[in-house]
């Protein structure tokens, strides 16, 4: 079925809304505007999304060469490879701009929501969040084997994100940590991010059951949408998502010049 325009319009207000509520949830160090195309900066940590240029209006299409020039130097400077983060708001100028210069695509994620009145999240148990961010942290940096260079940077990360954080964490018999989850509560939306089960632990349900909980903790808190991401070839992730009642919301894509490794 063909798409109008007044199709469209909406569809772009959920990608806005989100994008600005995951800038929140996982702020870079810093931000810098050239136009509607917010650079994010973060020196300390090396996640993609916290280092890379994301165009945020599809009609922003001036002077296209100018600002990746411009965009190059600040990475540059930073000691950061230079990285388009292309989602819908992605005006189609400048993608065609990067097809044609060779740039690739690689990294491509699905932005996932929930309207969390619709979930069966009756069965999941009401856990009260680890209160103690240096232990999410560590135990973070375990789940998702982080090597020990990266805590200060997550330290940092974690440290500033502003809307509410709760932090959940499920550990073994032992007090090892195996699965982690991390709930942002941002007015009517809950993040779910940082999600991670350890290889020792998967296919037994941990990670569906700690997300559920980390929903029923935002729906607490007033929450009437639940958001998430997860790369496209994470068929286990995908399938928990869908199991819980997530739909598709849109997705995105990193791009790299020529020459950089994706």
């Amino acid at each position: 079925m063909a798409t109008t325009g007044a199709d469209r319009v909406p569809r772009l207000t959920v990608v806005r809304r989100l994008e600005a509520a995951g800038f929140r949830a996982w702020p870079a160090s810093s931000t810098y505007y050239d136009g509607t195309w917010a650079v994010r900066l973060t020196t300390s940590f090396p996640a993609k999304r916290l280092n890379s240029v994301n165009p945020l209006d599809p009609a922003d299409d001036v002077a296209i060469e100018a600002r990746i020039e411009r965009a190059g130097r600040r990475f540059a400077a930073a000691g950061r490879p230079l990285l388009f983060r292309q989602s819908p708001l992605a005006p189609p100028a400048l993608v065609r701009h990067l097809d044609e210069a060779g740039w690739s695509s690689f990294g491509e994620s699905i932005v996932y929501t929930a309207d969390l009145a619709t979930l069966d999240l009756a069965d999941a148990i009401d856990r009260i969040p680890l209160q103690d961010a240096r232990r999410y942290l560590e135990a973070s940096l375990a789940v998702h084997h982080r090597p020990a260079s990266l805590r200060e940077g997550l330290e940092a990360v974690l440290g500033s994100i502003r809307p509410p954080a709760a932090y959940f964490v499920r550990e073994s018999e032992d007090g090892t940590p195996i699965a982690v989850a991390l709930a942002i509560s941002d007015n009517d939306l809950a993040g779910i991010l940082d999600v991670a089960v350890h290889p020792s632990a998967r296919r037994r349900g941990i990670g569906i059951d700690l997300v559920a909980t980390a929903l029923r903790h935002t729906a607490h808190k007033g929450a009437r949408t639940g958001w998430l991401q997860v790369e496209a070839d994470n068929r286990a992730g995908r399938a928990l998502y869908a199991r819980l009642g997530f739909a598709e919301a849109y997705r995105y894509v990193y791009r790299a010049p020529p020459g950089v490794a994706a």
